[in-house]
């Protein structure tokens, strides 16, 4: 699907009535016992005992945390405490810190992957969560942004790496901008639904390969969707303005380095709005 935006003005109203503001709160600092790592994390909780649903957020490239490495970025922080607000719970999960890395969208080489170690990563925070008397274990959803949507993908994959035999599965999913070329070559299905949000105008993980992913899967997987937003570029749903990144790696740019990102704000308002009404149908 791909939405006709509004004009800016409507938009921006729109936004702030979602209210997804982007100042930075404190979460409650939290650590996840995982396969074979030690994970942390930041913990938001709304007011009352629960139980509530919940939603886990997987970082991207440039990994969870703020130059002074003391509170996440506000991206995330917005995201958080967005569902906060709508009544769940979220944890933040820091999958490169433990291993060594504050971020990995320069690196070449990257050592972390997406498809293999950080599936594991998001069941050891749905297995953690799920213990928790304030979380309704099963209700909760995985979503994640970049790198972290890669994760998400391969998370919810028929045969995804790290998941228990028996125990708690994500009720939904949803993916912000992942690359999905790779998985292009597989007989890609999900085990739960599945929502990709991408920017048409992404020249780091371009919107097609998600669109040809969707289109192939979709009969097989229990229901796959996805929107393109025209004109939004990489991490379209933050607050940051579009600048050019030549120091990242980039397999779709010549020379293999350098891409577009920056917030949208008729997009970002778009894709709140679709997120929270496909999570909340998926809890009835």
């Amino acid at each position: 699907m791909t939405f006709h935006v509004k004009p800016l003005s409507r938009l921006l109203l729109a936004c702030l009535a979602a209210g997804p503001a982007f100042v930075l709160a404190a979460g409650e600092a939290v650590t996840i016992p995982g396969p074979d790592i030690e994970l942390v994390g930041r913990l938001y909780r709304p007011v009352g005992d629960g139980p509530f649903p919940a939603v886990v957020l997987m970082h991207g490239c440039s990994g969870m945390w703020r130059k002074d490495g003391k509170e996440p970025t506000g991206h995330y922080i917005a995201w958080a405490e967005h569902w906060r607000g709508k009544g769940y719970v979220a944890l933040l999960v820091d999958s490169f810190g433990p291993r060594g890395e504050r971020e990995i969208c320069t690196h070449k080489d990257r050592k972390i992957r997406p498809e293999r170690d950080r599936p594991k990563d998001a069941y050891a925070a749905l297995e953690w969560l799920a213990k928790r008397k304030e979380v309704d274990q099963g209700h909760v959803h995985l979503q994640g942004f970049s790198n972290g949507a890669m994760a998400v993908l391969s998370t919810v994959r028929t045969d995804a790496p790290g998941r228990p035999a028996k125990g708690p599965e994500f009720r939904s999913a949803v993916a912000f901008y992942p690359g999905c070329t790779a998985l292009l070559k597989v007989d890609y299905k999900t085990v739960v639904p599945l929502l990709i949000q991408s920017g048409g105008a992404d020249d780091w993980t371009p919107a097609r390969a998600c669109e040809q992913l969707v289109e192939r899967s979709k009969a097989g997987s229990p229901l796959m969707e996805i929107d393109v937003y025209p004109g939004a570029h990489h991490a379209f749903d933050g607050d940051a303005p579009v600048r050019s990144r030549p120091e990242v790696r980039n397999g779709h740019a010549a020379g293999g380095w350098g891409a577009t990102v920056g917030a949208n704000p008729e997009a970002r308002a778009k894709a709140y709005d679709r997120t929270t009404a496909w999570i909340e149908a998926r809890n009835r």
